[in-house]
Order: structure tokens, then sequence, then C-alpha cells
């Protein structure tokens, strides 16, 4: 698949270069490579970089990126949650610095077949690897009412949980919902009104594929394995772009500052300029959080 580079905009670059402080001989772990935006600016730098991303397509993408020093970069397709696995095999330990841009990227969201978007026409997969076996059209299929309102609570509050699960019910005792737009347009009807910039159908998209995914166990996973690579005064980066998300990063780093492991860098989590979301909607719920260790 070939893409332009126009199709990755990676989310508080400035920010995470700032906070990451790469140079030559410093060595990082890209968590989520996606289209390598991050990377991009860590390896200009002469930066060494192990990418990770359980996406193929990503992988694939960025190996094509001729604007990147490849000597310096290891691209590897795996679940992040085998980041310690991974990082032994390359003998990545002692890092500068792990970064997590965690959601569906702009690489993804480009690709109508993969289904993340709710503005264009695809089955609804959501899966970020092909290796997993539940789509997003297996749960919307498959689940009962009480099963689809948890769904939506749980992994993105959407305030009309229940009455949602009931349009997508009494929809499918029709026909079986497989598309993205079946399922976007079920939800507008739901809301009938549309205000502002963001879908309605935006918290469902988030909460299915969080859940094909397993996206918060996930990550609950992985952030201790990760610290575990860092050297005395190197540094984790976390974007989230949900509430949940969020929580399990703040709780975490919290727990770590308690254990006088490591000490915050970002008091309070940075969020992307007016401009910033104006280009890239993407950035729209983007926070991002920095922690130093200290033993």
């Amino acid at each position: 698949m070939s893409l332009s580079n126009s199709f990755h905009q990676p989310v508080l670059v400035t920010e995470v270069t700032a906070l990451l402080q790469p140079e030559v001989g410093k060595r990082y772990i890209d968590a989520t490579i996606g289209g390598g935006g991050h990377s991009q600016e860590l390896l200009s730098r002469g930066a060494g970089v192990l990418g990770i991303d359980q996406d193929p397509a990503a992988i694939d993408y960025v190996k094509e990126r001729d604007d990147l020093n490849h000597e310096r970069l290891i691209l590897v397709c795996d679940n992040f949650s085998q980041i310690d696995e991974v990082a032994k095999r390359y003998d990545f330990k002692d890092l500068d610095g792990v970064l997590f841009d965690l959601g569906v990227s702009s690489f993804q969201l480009e690709t109508a077949e993969r289904g993340f978007s709710l503005y264009r026409e695809g089955p609804l997969d959501m899966r970020m690897s092909s290796t997993l076996t539940v789509t997003a059209k297996d749960l919307v299929n498959g689940l009962g009412k009480k099963e689809l309102t948890y769904l939506f609570r749980k992994y993105s509050q959407e305030p009309k949980a229940t009455q949602i699960a009931q349009e997508i019910v009494d929809k499918r005792r029709k026909e079986p919902i497989t598309t993205t737009q079946q399922l976007a347009s079920l939800v507008e009807r739901v809301y009938r009104i549309r205000r502002g910039r963001l879908h309605p159908a935006t918290k469902v998209f988030q909460a299915l594929r969080m859940a094909v995914n397993d996206e918060m166990n996930s990550l609950r996973e992985t952030l201790p394995k990760a610290w575990s690579l860092l050297k005395r005064g190197g540094r984790m980066v976390v974007i989230s772009f949900h509430e949940g998300e969020a929580r399990v990063v703040k709780q975490t780093f919290q727990d770590w500052i308690g254990e006088e492991k490591g000490k915050l860098v970002t008091p309070k989590p940075l969020s992307p300029s007016e401009e910033e979301k104006r280009f890239n909607i993407r950035a729209r719920s983007a926070q991002l959080r920095c922690i130093e260790k200290i033993i």
C-alpha cells in the first residue's frame, strides 16, 4: 500500500521531541510507530529507534519511507504488550525513552477497508492486527442490548448508550449491520441533530475499537514492562485520547511517584494548540503525560 506522508500527522510532535531530548547515541522505543512521524524526529537528531506496531500495513509503510534513516531504525510487527520480549531480542535496554501514541492513527483512518473511519465506507472491522479473530461487526451483531450498552458506557461514556444499543438490536433483526456507514447513520438517527464538528457516532466507534483490540488491558500490562527498560533519567511519554486510558496512565504514574521511582515532568497533561487541532482532527482529544525515572 502506498500512502503519501500527508496521510500521517503525528500528534504533539514538537512537545514529544522536546521532552525526549533525542541526540546522537541515545536509544528509544516507539511502541506505536504508526506512520513513523514521531520516530522521524528522533532519527533526524541522531538517535536509534526500535519501532513496534501490531499493524503489518503500518510496518510496511514505514519501511518504504525514504525520508527515514533506516540504519538506526529497527521495525518489529508485534503487540506492544510484548515490548519486554522485543526489547530483549534486539538488546534494547537502559533506554533514554519510550513513547506510546495510543489509539487509532491517521494512517489507519485513511484506509477505508480497515473500518476505523466514520467518514469512509468500509467493513466493520477495526482490528489493529489481522491475527485477531473478533471484529466490530461480530460485536455489533452478536452482543445483546445490555452488553452493547455496557460496552458503550465503559469504553467511551456514550450518553445515549441504551438508545443506540436498542436501535442496533432493532436494525439487525431486519438485516446484519456490516459497514461503517450503516452504523454511523444509525447513531445519527438516534441523535437526530448533529451538533458541532464531533460526529455523533465517534464514541461508539471508539468503544468498539477499544473492545476489539483489548486496548485497556494491553496498556495496563505494558506500562510496567516499558518502565523496566528505562535507565535512570530515562523518560516515558504517553499520548492518550480517551478518559479510560488517561486514568490508567495517570494512576500508574502516581504509583511510581509514590514509590519514589519517578518524577512527573508534566504536572498537568499537555494538550495540542488550537492551531494543531484545526489541521489535525485526531489531535482534538489528545493528552500528553511524561514521567522521568529516578531510580
